[in-house]
């Protein structure tokens, strides 16, 4: 059952309403087999693309639909709900566009952003290395400049859509300078001579969501392709997570919803002793629980995207948001199994899926221990 919405204009009802009508046409009914093949959906985010909900959050002068982030999550999330590879690719996109639409110059906008922001690129965020991920700044890919060109080496790894991406948005070292100082941000073609993918992970879910390293050998990037100064990679790179981690936690919410959803439905179906196993106390306490889970994680996200629309510091609320809701979504789908029985466990329910899916929410885009470190360390500065 879609969830009711509370949105600031017709306009933003009429975006919700498109979202939901895709999500239920076009991606819900090709889910389950393209998650089955490990097939990649590259034709629906064209399709994403073509119907505007590709850049919603950036400036209409790039392409974007200059919607409110409340707006944009909310869309997000009826996709996720549908199929939560798709969900999350839209995410990583538009944080994969921040960089350049918030801190690159007006001539790099004008030149790469439409095309990023209507559909015609897809983007990878690449910042994690195999010995660099909660511990971001101890990133060691160099980038060296060579006349008018930077020279890139290393390897950068769990990157979504690695291998299948239009453009990488990568946190690179072009200085010895400690920590975060040395660390700079480039806009990397992805057909760019020297770069390249290894074999696909072998994931537990999300498997039409490709995750790949990519290795970086001598590759040359033009010295246009710098996103700010030198020195400021981290900076942007954190403040890209900021607004990202928002959008895994308005997947998390569609999935839980999904997952919440397949369960009252089975249940009000499901007849034991002659009666629907919905009227069974142990079962509709469990189904309210997990509708309370599913509505004060889409409160909490909300809350987040609304203090960031205003201009106020959101950082904290953010991973608040992504903490409960992907707890909240490892919970209720694992609930929705247990409310389907052995029928869960199978793979003619979908609830098998989507349990597996909401495990890695927990882990990316920041895993859930980093957020208590980054709540607690906003408490501290309060």
């Amino acid at each position: 059952m879609p969830a009711e919405r509370l949105l600031p204009t017709t306009e933003a009802e009429d975006l919700v309403a498109l979202a939901r009508e895709i999500a239920r046409d076009e991606l819900a009914p090709l889910a389950g087999e393209y998650e089955e093949a490990a097939r990649f959906p590259r034709e629906q985010f064209a399709l994403l693309g073509k119907s505007g909900l590709l850049g919603l959050p950036y400036s209409e002068r790039w392409g974007g639909g200059e919607v409110p982030y409340e707006v944009y999550l909310q869309l997000l999330e009826e996709i996720a709900s549908a199929w939560m590879s798709v969900g999350v690719g839209l995410s990583v996109h538009t944080m994969s566009c921040f960089a350049l639409a918030h801190h690159g110059t007006d001539a790099q906008r004008d030149r790469w952003l439409p095309e990023m922001l209507e559909g015609g690129l897809l983007g990878a965020y690449a910042l994690s290395e195999l010995q660099a991920g909660s511990d971001a700044a101890a990133l060691s890919t160099r980038a060296r400049l060579d006349g008018s060109e930077y020279v890139v080496n290393g390897t950068k790894a769990w990157i979504t859509h690695g291998g299948e991406a239009d453009f990488y948005t990568t946190m690179v070292r072009t200085s010895d300078e400690p920590g975060s100082a040395g660390i700079s941000c480039l806009l990397v073609d992805g057909s760019t001579p020297g770069l390249s993918a290894s074999a696909p992970e072998r994931k537990m879910g999300l498997n039409g969501s490709t995750t790949a390293q990519m290795r970086f050998e001598d590759a040359r990037v033009d010295a246009s392709r710098l996103i700010g100064p030198e020195g400021h990679g981290l900076k942007i790179a954190l403040a890209s997570l900021s607004s990202g981690r928002l959008g895994i936690a308005a997947c998390a919410v569609g999935l839980a919803q999904a997952a919440l959803d397949e369960a009252v439905a089975y249940a009000k179906g499901r007849t034991q002793f002659g009666r629907s196993i919905i009227e069974f106390q142990g079962v509709e306490f469990l189904l309210a629980d997990m509708a309370a889970a599913v509505e004060s994680s889409r409160a909490m996200y909300l809350d987040a995207a609304r203090r960031r629309d205003r201009g106020l510091p959101f950082q904290r609320q953010a991973s608040i948001a992504k903490l409960v809701a992907t707890d909240a979504a490892m919970k209720v789908t694992t609930d929705a199994v247990q409310v389907l029985g052995g029928a869960g466990y199978t793979r003619d329910f979908p609830v098998e899926r989507y349990m597996r899916e909401a495990k890695v929410p927990q882990i990316f885009e920041g895993t859930n221990q980093i957020q208590r470190v980054v709540i607690a360390r906003e408490l501290r500065k309060a």
